[in-house]
């Protein structure tokens, strides 16, 4: 006779929606199994483990850059300094400014003043509308989903052909929608962050995709036993073995401000939870 998924226990600190993460690190991973392995979290909006989108406009070195500092001023391409103009003014020939440089993007240490007879490329330009709409998505924590399965293997062992069950926690943190904003020089950028879709790798190979969270699995509820109802492999594994399986949310950050609007693409994976899968033996006399 075949034997239903076991139930699964959610983790303290998804039953109270909340997740601890070490002092100045926004985004961590979580996984709710024993042992699981680390996933990628990313960093506070920005996308480690994930796709960032296109990079900055302004860059140097290989860092992203603001292209305007309130200190600073604007960002030159082209040899990685900040140019404002010096106040006050020093002697200079007629239809010549001076401004200040700060050089090695945009390096304290490398301040100097510079005579010129027009301003440099990228000076005065206004704000852009994405470059503040990635600030205010460095300001929000897109989290890793806590990805959770049944049957699961520190619970006992699955049986070959079963259905299996998949979820992660809900909330706006795993799943959104997330909003923030960023305001510059009278130009106010907001976004809205939400998962479009969650993947799940079931480590042979396959890959299934869910349009949310999924139902958690409960071994007393009435579909105890069944396919799930909107997140599962229902075919089961045609094999038996152990796989360890992870989950990857597709986020997208839907910006507007400056009569502009645009997305910018994150995505976040968990860590990986493993599931036994045995072979239904039958006894014969």
């Amino acid at each position: 006779m075949a034997v239903a998924p076991p139930t699964a226990t959610v983790a303290a600190a998804a039953r109270g929606g909340g997740v601890e993460c070490p002092i100045g690190q926004n985004d961590c991973n979580i996984w709710d199994d024993d042992p699981g392995t680390p996933g990628g979290g990313g960093n506070p909006g920005g996308g480690g483990g994930g796709n960032d989108g296109p990079a900055g406009k302004c860059q140097w070195n290989g860092r992203t850059l603001p292209c305007y500092d309130d200190v600073l001023g604007w960002f030159n391409n082209g040899d990685g300094c900040y140019y404002k103009l010096k106040q006050p003014q020093l002697p200079a020939p007629e239809g010549k400014q001076w401004y200040e440089l700060t050089c090695n993007g945009g390096d304290i240490g490398s301040i100097r003043d510079e005579l010129l007879d027009a301003p440099p490329p990228g000076f005065g330009t206004p704000p852009d509308p994405e470059e503040l709409a990635r600030r205010a998505l460095a300001s929000i924590s897109l989290l890793p989903p806590r990805a959770a399965v049944a049957p699961r293997k520190d619970k006992g062992p699955g049986l070959v052909g079963l259905p299996v069950w998949m979820w992660a926690s809900p909330g706006a943190g795993y799943f959104g929608p997330l909003t923030a904003s960023a305001s510059d020089r009278g130009l106010t950028v907001t976004i809205t962050a939400t998962v479009d879709r969650i993947v799940w790798d079931l480590g042979n190979g396959e890959q299934k995709t869910c349009d949310g969270p999924g139902t958690p699995y409960s071994a007393d509820g009435p579909q105890a036993g069944q396919p799930s109802p909107d997140c599962g492999y229902d075919s089961g594994y045609p094999r038996a073995g152990t796989y360890r399986v992870s989950a990857t949310t597709f986020w997208n950050v839907h910006w507007v401000g400056g009569d502009q609007s645009g997305d910018i693409p994150q995505t976040r994976t968990s860590g990986t939870v493993q599931i036994e899968i045995d072979e239904l033996q039958v006894v014969t006399r």
